[in-house]
């Protein structure tokens, strides 16, 4: 098979699996500066795959850094709304690193290893920006930049454990969602979490290079579908999980994300803090909200959101979606309309469609 561009330019970067993206026949397309897959097969088809079985996708352009030094923890929780503090060894967090006027960087995970050693992994398109940030707050702290010399592999769905386990040395029934361990993967060290992007079951491994791309090769060659960008914004946008640059960005706070569940009230020091509680003593004048839309148009990024003539508010991202079988997105609204049942239109493209406030996420796997 031969893979398919969309008018690449020369000086995308590209991961260490770009040979086996051709071999597959992968649809190449520009993304975050990175030359990245779409699709392999169909979306529809390893969406599916995703919700049923298991798929596998390249996410080594993501930023994967270690932290490390006798102080590390103390400076960044200065960065951070949520209390790392409680993490213990083996744990991680999702959170957002902010900026003083409490707007979101990035949306990050954060692994503790230990007190003095944490791994952190943060989105490709923003990985320059936030690797300058971190430079900046952080003194005296070991920072060590495994971009370029590790691999990142998400293996997701239903059937993930069943998939990986003939292939490392360590017991995936171990492992608690949001936990992660040092595995042996091929010969070589290996970091393992049990954290994805898709809202199902599933791991993500960073490994070096050679190790990574043999664990590609064996769980391709063992029936896992690989998948691309495609599926991947569509799953997690079922799982009303946001994608950093249209769901949310520095103008953006966590409470007007609907990020709120990532602030922790009694941390008493971090940047953006006294803002932060003076939204949640006020309130804010917009919040993100998931709506579902009728008709079968898909309401796409930057589309208006109407309450009779009066725009009230913007699509941010939006899909037909796979699973649920119908359109869906999320939105920046008026908070008095943010309500669950608030009925709206979206103006796709001079037409208006009905759109009703709902809960997310749109899909949750069963236990």
């Amino acid at each position: 098979m031969v893979a398919r561009s969309l008018g690449l330019m020369s000086d995308l970067k590209r991961t260490p699996l770009y040979a086996q993206h051709l071999q597959l026949g992968a649809r190449l397309v520009p993304f975050g500066g990175w030359e990245m897959p779409l699709q392999y097969s169909t979306l529809t088809g390893e969406h599916r795959a995703v919700r049923t079985g298991a798929g596998l996708f390249d996410i080594s352009h993501m930023g994967k850094y270690t932290l490390s030094g006798p102080d590390v923890l103390a400076q960044i929780q200065r960065l951070v709304p949520s209390d790392l503090a409680r993490l213990q060894p083996g744990q991680a967090q999702y959170t957002v690193l902010l900026n003083e006027q409490a707007g979101i960087i990035d949306d990050v995970i954060f692994y503790c290893r230990s007190p003095e050693h944490w791994v952190v992994i943060v989105n490709g398109a923003t990985n320059d920006k936030d690797r300058r940030w971190l430079a900046e707050h952080l003194q005296g702290v070991h920072f060590d930049d495994l971009t370029g010399t590790h691999t990142l592999l998400a293996l997701q769905g239903p059937a993930a454990a069943k998939a990986l386990q003939p292939l490392v040395d360590f017991d995936l029934a171990r492992l608690g969602r949001f936990e992660h361990a040092q595995i042996s993967l091929a010969g070589q060290p290996a970091f393992l979490a049990r954290t994805g992007y898709t809202g199902e079951d599933g791991f993500e491994i960073m490994s070096p290079q050679p190790a990574g791309i043999a664990l590609w090769q064996s769980l391709t060659a063992a029936g896992v579908p690989p998948c691309g960008l495609g599926a991947r914004d569509t799953l997690r946008l079922e799982a009303a999980m946001h994608l950093y640059g249209q769901d949310m960005d520095e103008s953006t706070t966590p409470l007007e994300a609907s990020l709120g569940w990532v602030v922790d009230w009694d941390k008493p020091d971090y940047l953006g803090r006294e803002i932060l509680l003076a939204q949640k003593a006020h309130g804010t004048e917009r919040r993100l909200v998931g709506l579902t839309v009728e008709g079968r148009q898909i309401a796409r990024h930057g589309y208006g959101l109407f309450d009779g003539e009066r725009q009230v508010g913007v699509v941010t991202s939006g899909t037909l979606t796979p699973t649920v079988g119908r359109p869906i997105a999320l939105g920046y609204v008026s908070t008095p309309l943010a309500r669950i049942g608030s009925t709206l239109e979206v103006d796709i493209r001079g037409r208006r469609a009905p759109a009703t406030v709902v809960r997310r996420p749109f899909y949750r796997r069963a236990l």
